[in-house]
């Protein structure tokens, strides 16, 4: 057995003009589509009919309501029945060509958001059969359709909406409200529309027109709109979305984690002022305002329903920020330059992707290197292997060290570098391309003479009885510079495992067993103290011949390699560091008095 859903009017139109809608300014929008659609619509059949929309705001002359009046088409009475009367239909009828692409919004749906500030709204529409017909609907979900009586037939073709404020919102209704809302909605509309005696419509889009002066003209939209000057304006279109408009490149960096709100028109009717998803996720650097003809807005008509087609116009406007990108690496570098100085994060984000890109971060972009800063073109020009240090902490403990080596390394600790420099190969096959950990550096230290190293025992097995609490391996090697006397390295497993035990210890039992756990699979690297035999300093302590001291110096070099290399200090290694230097201080003294 089949039955009917039974429906609360009430409760539906609650429903509809409270939850669907982000706020009840959008009423006046909904009425200015309204108006529109039914202009645009008289004036296919008319071509020279009036184009006029009139809004006597609440304290106007006719003091307690609000009325809209406009030039359009009217509705019969069959139409308004239809139209007016049954929620949930998909558009307007297809023989007034409110389906159409031409028209702006659903006539049901949108005049039901006047309920967010009216108690009742009353639609007197007169069609060219010439009868004025009203319709009156009121919030609680009840309405009454009838010829209109004498004093209020309309003269002439059109319609006019008239809203009795609810208790709660008369302020929406007054001439500041409704001018300001009428004028954001609506400055760019085809049609004249007046608040009053107030003109709000201001022509057509900033980006149309004569193109001598279009970029003065955009440039003082952005100052005015978005509140700044722009570094750059660039033209974009998308003629399968109907879509034109433009790009405001910001002149100051953006965070790539905020979402940029972009200003859309749907036929010259303001959508949105914060709308997402316009541009793709990597052109944080720009602002745009568009206006399209043929993307589908949501149901409240304050976002773009991110369908194909909005994919489809995303990566074409996507394709113009990036040819514009390129066309200024080759007309005007410099400039390009100064914009990867505020915008290199999305650049290197779109880089990840786009070969085209990455060919230009790799030409223009200046990355850190221990040999100075210089472009990754100049960087592989120079040296057969593109080096790199993953982390800026890396970079930092090791620079110096390589470049004594002869090693040339880049720094790819900053966002999407290391990916970069990963990608090169891409690019060209021939190219080269290692991480350098360093814990690698050790391998291209000069061994010491067998002799040397086995006098060296004592002192090698009291360092390394020093360093046993922190767990590090001491080993003896020749390097440069001989200013530096010893360099801590670590591995990337070693600095893992390390992690995973002072996590250990601010954990409960059983997530101890998972770290354990994890911590069995991970090779046992040891990080490394590495002792240079070419500084003279290390050569005298080599020398000694109390264990006692070794230790103490020893763990004084522990705490100068950690600060050296920028490694974090841990609570023990500050204890064993200060307990070094509190030894060499009383032996200093003591020393100093004589004693023993």
């Amino acid at each position: 057995m089949s039955n009917t859903f039974q429906v609360d009017l009430r409760g539906m139109v609650d429903l509809l003009s409270h939850h669907l809608y982000g706020s009840p300014r959008v009423y006046v929008r909904e009425l200015l589509q309204n108006a529109v659609d039914a202009v645009t619509a008289r004036r296919e059949q008319q071509p020279g009919a009036p184009a006029q929309v009139w809004i006597e705001p609440a304290d106007g002359p006719g003091a307690g309501v609000l009325r809209v009046h406009d030039t359009g088409i009217g509705l019969t009475e069959a139409q308004v029945h239809e139209l007016l009367a049954t929620i949930g239909r998909s558009g307007k009828r297809d023989d007034l060509g409110f389906a159409r692409h031409e028209f702006l919004g659903q006539f049901g749906i949108g005049l039901l958001s006047c309920f967010m500030v009216a108690d009742e709204i009353r639609v007197q529409t007169r069609a060219a059969d010439g009868r004025t017909v009203l319709w009156t609907g009121h919030a609680d979900g009840r309405y009454e359709v009838a010829p209109a009586p004498p004093g209020q037939q309309r003269r002439e073709q059109g319609t006019t909406v008239t809203l009795t404020p609810r208790r709660d919102a008369e302020h929406w209704l007054t001439s500041a409200t409704v001018t300001e809302l009428a004028r954001l909605y609506g400055s760019l509309l085809p049609v004249s529309v007046r608040v009053g005696d107030e003109l709000v419509t201001g022509g057509p889009p900033p980006w149309a027109g004569d193109p001598g002066d279009r970029r003065e003209r955009l440039v003082a939209y952005a100052q005015e709109v978005f509140g700044f000057t722009p570094f750059d304006v660039i033209a974009l279109s998308a003629p399968a979305a109907g879509l034109s408009g433009a790009a405001f490149v910001l002149p100051a960096p953006s965070n790539p984690a905020s979402r940029s709100g972009h200003r859309v028109y749907l036929k010259r009717m303001l959508l949105s002022d914060g709308a997402e998803g316009v541009l793709p996720e990597w052109a944080f650097f720009a602002r745009c305002v568009v206006d399209a003809g043929a993307l589908r807005p949501t149901a409240s008509r304050e976002a773009l329903a991110d369908d194909g087609l909005l994919e489809a116009t995303r990566e074409a406007l996507g394709d113009q920020l990036r040819s514009w990108l390129v066309r200024l690496a080759t007309v005007n570098p410099s400039k390009l330059g100064e914009f990867l100085r505020v915008h290199h994060l999305g650049v290197k984000a779109l880089a990840l992707h786009d070969d085209e890109m990455l060919r230009l971060v790799e030409r223009f972009w200046p990355f850190e290197t221990n040999v100075g800063p210089m472009t990754l073109a100049e960087f592989r020009a120079e040296h057969e292997v593109v080096r790199y240090s993953a982390t800026v902490d890396e970079f930092r403990q090791v620079a110096a060290v390589a470049a004594a080596q002869g090693l040339a390394l880049v720094n790819a600790g900053y966002t999407y570098d290391g990916d970069l420099i990963a990608r090169l190969p891409e690019l060209d096959r021939s190219t080269l391309v290692e991480r350098l950990e360093p814990s690698d550096l050790a391998t291209r230290f000069d061994s010491i003479d067998p002799g040397l190293e086995l006098a060296a025992q004592p002192f090698l097995a009291a360092a390394q009885s020093a360093l046993a609490e922190p767990g590090c391996e001491v080993v003896l090697r020749a390097f440069d510079p001989v200013s530096l006397p010893a360099l801590y390295l670590v591995s990337r497993s070693a600095e893992f495992r390390s992690s995973l035990t002072q996590t250990r210890g601010r954990v409960d039992d059983e997530w101890a067993q998972v770290l354990d756990a994890i911590a069995s699979s991970t090779p046992a690297d040891r990080p490394q103290l590495v002792l240079n035999h070419r500084s003279p300093l290390v050569r005298r302590m080599a020398s000694l011949a109390d264990p006692a001291l070794v230790g103490m110096a020893v763990r004084g070099l522990y705490g100068q390699a950690l600060l050296m290399g920028h490694h974090p200090i841990r609570p023990a290694d500050a204890a064993l560091m200060n307990s070094s230097l509190l030894g060499l201080l009383e032996r200093a003294v003591l020393t100093d008095r004589g004693d023993r």
